[in-house]
């Protein structure tokens, strides 16, 4: 026996400001999420994958997107605990993202692929006062929003697998634009209005398109019957999309037993409601 070790897989569960970030996934000169942890994961291990890259994420964030509820994986060959990972790998990473949880999973895990759901959550603070300290974590406009006929408008569109692609951006040849909307609302809180979408998978760029048109209907500018006739629209036909800042992916679902977080992690979700 040569005593080379086996492969693990270890599910990340992700919290990150998007601000300073020029997306998730890794791209050419530019500070990416996945570079931050792909970086500290060498300096922990000293692996790193060939090509480059070691880490899957369930799901694509743009620039200035934020996450409370991101999951990645990662293989590696490391003997440590799964909390060891954990904290050594938020001793390496820069103080705008931080691993929330870490589990260990099947080695065939797929963050993306397995994922039986994505919930987004908007934040628009409307009123003539705004907030230099919340503007990074919201769409912050002049004037009132009717939150009421938002609300009528998201309870009008489809809740069955059907052509997304009028509120998707513009996709390649071949691209399913095939989703399933599970939930939507609207909810108002003082001067912030909420808005919630949890689907099975979101076209590029769908939430903020969707927030785009729906913040028309609380000006007042579309009925919400018409923003609801969107959906038959030409591809990429909805918007313009909303700023990026307001936006944060608050969990990816999957099913039960598939990842066991640790406890402080359940305690937490069950406090601020991101279960």
């Amino acid at each position: 026996m040569d005593g080379e070790q086996p492969v693990r897989r270890i599910a990340l569960l992700l919290e990150y400001d998007g601000t300073a970030f020029a997306g998730s996934q890794w791209q050419p000169n530019a500070r990416t999420v996945q570079e931050a942890l792909e970086a500290a994961l060498q300096e922990f291990t000293g692996e790193r994958a060939e090509g480059g890259h070691s880490l899957t994420f369930a799901g694509r964030t743009d620039s200035g997107v934020h996450a409370s509820g991101q999951v990645a994986a990662l293989s590696t060959k490391t003997q440590h605990s799964p909390a060891t990972c954990r904290d050594a790998l938020n001793h390496f990473l820069p103080e705008d993202v931080v691993v929330r949880a870490a589990a260990e999973v099947a080695v065939t895990f797929d963050p993306r692929r397995d994922a039986e759901a994505r919930r987004y959550r908007y934040r628009i603070e409307d009123g003539w006062e705004r907030s230099p300290l919340t503007r990074r974590q919201a769409w912050q406009v002049e004037w009132s929003l009717d939150h009421e006929a938002m609300a009528a408008a998201m309870a009008l569109l489809p809740r069955e697998t059907r052509d997304w692609a009028a509120f998707g951006g513009p996709v390649s040849e071949g691209y399913s634009t095939m989703r399933r909307l599970h939930h939507a609302s609207v909810e108002r809180s003082g001067t912030a209005v909420t808005v919630e979408m949890e689907a099975d998978g979101f076209l590029p760029h769908q939430v903020r398109r969707t927030i785009g048109a729906l913040q028309r209907v609380g000006s007042g500018r579309l009925e919400p019957s018409e923003f609801a006739g969107l959906v038959d629209g030409a591809p990429a036909s909805v918007g313009p999309a909303a700023p990026p800042q307001g936006l944060t992916l608050v969990a990816v679902r999957y099913a039960p037993g598939t990842i066991d977080w640790d406890l402080a992690t359940e305690i937490r979700d069950s406090a601020t409601g991101d279960r």
